[in-house]
């Protein structure tokens, strides 16, 4: 493709200054934690990290957590936000945390 596009195509395409990041996310609670402990606790993860870095994540999970972090709106995802939901979550009752590189949302 030409690689000299319109703003509507690469909005369109979401690439260039369209182009969105976000990285997967995956962790295990400890068995010794009850589920009505693991709602606050993901009640927390939302309140602490998610909302304020205007994130949005989208997943779930019983006791092994699994989901996909992206911006609010139009954005990239930074490395900063990646070490933010890492550390938040080796912080808690987690045996087990893996954090993605930052991938195109729409590409890769």
């Amino acid at each position: 493709m030409a690689k000299n596009r319109s703003r509507r195509l690469r909005k369109k395409l979401r690439v260039d200054e369209f182009q969105e990041l976000g990285f997967d996310v995956r962790w295990v609670f400890d068995d010794s934690v009850a589920e009505a402990e693991i709602d606050a606790l993901v009640d927390k993860f939302i309140d602490e990290v998610i909302e304020p870095r205007k994130l949005g994540f989208h997943g779930g999970g019983h006791k092994d957590w699994e989901g996909i972090i992206a911006t609010q709106s139009l954005g990239k995802c930074t490395d900063e936000d990646r070490a933010a939901v890492k550390a938040f979550l080796e912080g808690q009752k987690v045996a087990k945390v893996e954090v993605s590189d930052l991938y195109d949302l729409w590409w890769d």
